[in-house]
């Protein structure tokens, strides 16, 4: 039995809440149990050097932690003049994730910003970040479209991600930090709704991964975020 008494291939409870703050046209909270992300999305007209003239847009993501996002006080990284290593690699994994699905000559010569903002981590924040920034780019898309700025919609599937491992010999969906801290293999899949692949991180923390075992993980994934599409589709509807 997990320590929240859910299954070995059931999910946390998955929520999204679209518009959740006044100014971003894309703002989204999203929930993978306890774990919370606030996910905005700012279109700005400009993009960056290395594009400028090529009538091709950008889409690029902040993540950071909250200080009382954990047990104990997490510090700012202003407070450090450097950007947490981990951090970096979760954004620019955001953003990776994003471009995958959009086309940036339909987006035209524009950033989408994407800002990911962890409110309360219990595992998973950069996987319920993807899930969630994926509805806040919509949303601000959808807001160019209706003012006339864009004529279609350049994002072309829709993305999700998810984490799977394997804790004390058994395979596990959806781990949260109790498990995910102890886990003997690590694993977090970003996929499209079509059941593509977009990025696989995977450790063996304690042990190998046997091909046989890495093929149930990704079955298992599949699955998941598979559920956790169904949820975004939900929230499309709200």
């Amino acid at each position: 039995m997990r320590v929240d008494g859910r299954k070995n291939d059931e999910l946390r409870q998955v929520s999204i809440t679209r518009n959740f703050t006044k100014y971003a046209p894309g703002s989204v909270l999203v929930k993978f149990g306890d774990t919370k992300v606030l996910c905005t999305a700012f279109p700005e007209e400009k993009v960056p050097q290395f594009l400028r003239g090529t009538q091709e847009g950008w889409i690029t993501a902040e993540y950071s932690m909250l200080p009382s996002s954990t047990q104990t006080r997490k510090p700012r990284d202003i407070s450090r003049l450097k950007l947490d290593s981990r951090s970096a690699e979760i954004q620019r994994l955001i953003g990776r994730s994003l471009r995958s699905v959009t086309d940036l000559k339909m987006l035209g010569e524009r950033t989408v910003w994407i800002d990911c903002d962890v409110l309360q981590a219990d595992a998973g924040t950069r996987v319920a970040s993807i899930t969630g920034a994926y509805i806040a780019l919509c949303d601000a898309v959808n807001d160019l479209i209706k003012k006339g700025i864009l004529k279609e919609n350049p994002v072309t599937d829709s993305v999700a991600a998810v984490s799977v491992g394997i804790v004390d010999g058994e395979m596990l969906t959806d781990l949260c930090y109790e498990e995910d801290s102890r886990a003997q293999v690590d694993m977090n899949v970003v996929m499209t709704g079509s059941g593509d692949i977009i990025e696989l991180q995977l450790t063996g923390e304690k042990q190998p991964l046997k091909r046989k075992e890495l093929d149930a993980l990704l079955e298992m994934s599949k699955n998941a975020i598979t559920e956790i599409i169904k949820v975004q589709l939900e929230a499309f509807r709200d």
